[in-house]
């Protein structure tokens, strides 16, 4: 079995969904090397998340957007860890509700994702900075 493993960061990108689907591949041309296997993305920070969903209409990543807000809203009184900014607790609940990673079959050196598949990087910060990626691809 042949095992690939690279760290990157991706530059800060404002608040919402993005797709970064083709910035990790081309961050990550040890894929090719793979013909059956598994490739796992997981952002180091808690804050963000990421996730996989339609890579062709952008209005899917403004619904997105507005869901999550309205789901987990800014400014909760409850909220005890307030101190970072309104927007940093719904950040850290919105990034627990995505998840930090996903994992993607890999076929004959790609990500074998369905037809309007692709990753979101999901920045739930209004300024979230840099995010540091770890990328893990397996098989032979």
């Amino acid at each position: 079995m042949k095992i690939f493993q690279k760290a990157f960061t991706l530059k800060e990108k404002k608040r919402g969904f993005h797709l970064i689907t083709d910035e990790l591949v081309n961050s990550f041309p040890e894929l090719k090397n793979i013909s059956i296997g598994l490739c796992q993305v997981f952002i180091q920070h808690t804050s963000a998340a990421l996730t996989i969903n339609e890579n062709a209409d952008p209005t899917v990543r403004i619904d997105f957007e507005m869901f999550f807000n309205r789901s987990v809203p800014e400014n909760d009184p409850d909220y005890e860890h307030d101190y970072e900014g309104s927007d940093d607790m719904p950040a850290h609940l919105k990034a627990s509700l995505l998840g930090a990673s996903v994992i993607i079959p890999v076929r004959s050196g790609r990500l074998a994702f369905g037809t309007w598949q692709g990753i979101y990087l999901c920045e739930h910060r209004n300024r979230g900075g840099a995010r540091n990626i770890l990328v893990t691809a397996w098989g032979e």
